[in-house]
């Protein structure tokens, strides 16, 4: 992580506004085209020294004076989309009613191992860092759908925030239940929370794809006797929403190229469907760092009974990561590596209001 290009672009792009923030709780960005990738609270608003490039800990992050650390933020796509969203804001009495999607299998070679898979992941000590990614394929022409590796620590992710959220466990969709055509029959209209714990695709990442969407149960695995698997931007346009977040935790929805038009295009389908706000990531996210970071968030809304803000709380769930955080040695408990850097806290961004 550039710490000095980091501090450049501070000075640029909020430095000249700064003490306009004084006494502000939110910082509302409406970036412009490539300048949607950069989640601003990584800009480090005073100069630092470079940390130590190839420390495995990270502990030199530690403290580092982030945007973030100053003031909670969020993103829209445009000024016309906030007073949009503001106008048609709703106020909610009841409790969050929460639904999710997530551990899809790929392929039935997946579903026949996956108690394997998830033994061996869990015992497996080698890779330090476990990132939840698609294959990079877009220097190639196609890939298949049973090459995307499977995510099953989101079963536990998602899990763990249905028992925060009370959730029903009919309401949790894992493995070859979560498919396209669940979704597309499900009634989302008394759903505040809509969770998808998958792999975001983008244009040219499998074999005529050739609009954004997200990776979902193989056919062959889920029953259904059509479709490809993928839950693309036309079939989000046509979800009927009433949610307050739509929640995409396992993509990486802003992984450079054509993907900066495709990531506002999966955004601009929720929204039109009926999304109040959208949280997505800009690059893989560290799976462990990931779940902890959101069960955290959603834990910290819900026991402030909502009276704390949707950014505001990503906020204190990603400071809390960065400044308490860390791998852990299943076996002597002791932390392995801090997650001070940008690269375990960062990655998410609230898009709405």
């Amino acid at each position: 992580f550039d710490v000095n290009l980091s501090y450049k672009l501070y000075t640029q792009l909020i430095k000249p506004v700064e003490s306009s923030l004084i006494g502000k709780d939110l910082l509302i960005s409406v970036p412009h085209e490539a300048l949607g990738q950069l989640p601003i609270g990584v800009l480090l608003t005073q100069q630092i020294k470079q940390p130590v490039i190839g420390s495995a800990s990270f502990k030199d992050y530690q403290n580092a004076p982030w945007l973030v650390r100053k003031i909670a933020i969020s993103q829209i796509p445009s000024v016309n989309a906030l007073a949009s969203l503001r106008f048609n804001k709703t106020e909610r009495n009841a409790s969050p009613t929460f639904i999710a999607f997530a551990d899809p299998y790929f392929s039935k070679a997946q579903a026949s191992s996956a108690t394997k898979v998830e033994t061996a992941q869990l015992n497996t000590r080698g890779k330090p860092l476990y990132l939840r990614s698609a294959p990079k394929t877009s220097n190639i022409s196609s890939a298949e759908l049973a090459l995307l590796p499977r995510l099953p620590d989101t079963s536990l992710e998602v899990n763990e925030i249905g028992k925060v959220l009370n959730a029903k466990a009919e309401d949790i969709f894992l493995h070859e239940h979560a498919n396209v055509k669940k979704v597309m029959e499900t009634d989302f209209s008394k759903k505040s929370i809509i969770m998808f714990s998958t792999h975001g695709l983008v244009p040219g990442e499998l074999m005529g794809l050739t609009q954004p969407a997200l990776a979902l149960s193989a056919p062959d695995v889920s029953g259904e006797k059509d479709g490809d698997g993928l839950l693309t931007m036309n079939k989000i346009l046509e979800l009927k929403l009433n949610a307050d977040w739509v929640v995409l935790s396992a993509c990486n929805t802003a992984s450079g190229g054509a993907s900066s038009e495709s990531v506002s295009g999966l955004g601009r389908a929720f929204f039109y469907a009926g999304a109040k706000a959208l949280l997505v990531s800009n690059w893989p996210v560290d799976t462990v760092s990931s779940r902890e970071l959101m069960v955290d968030l959603f834990k910290r809304q819900t026991n402030q009974d909502g009276k704390i803000t949707k950014p505001q709380a990503l906020r204190e769930a990603m400071l809390n990561i960065a400044d308490k955080g860390g791998s852990r040695d299943p076996k002597t408990n002791a932390v392995s590596y801090s997650y001070a850097h940008p690269l375990f806290w960062a990655p998410f961004v609230m898009v709405g209001d």
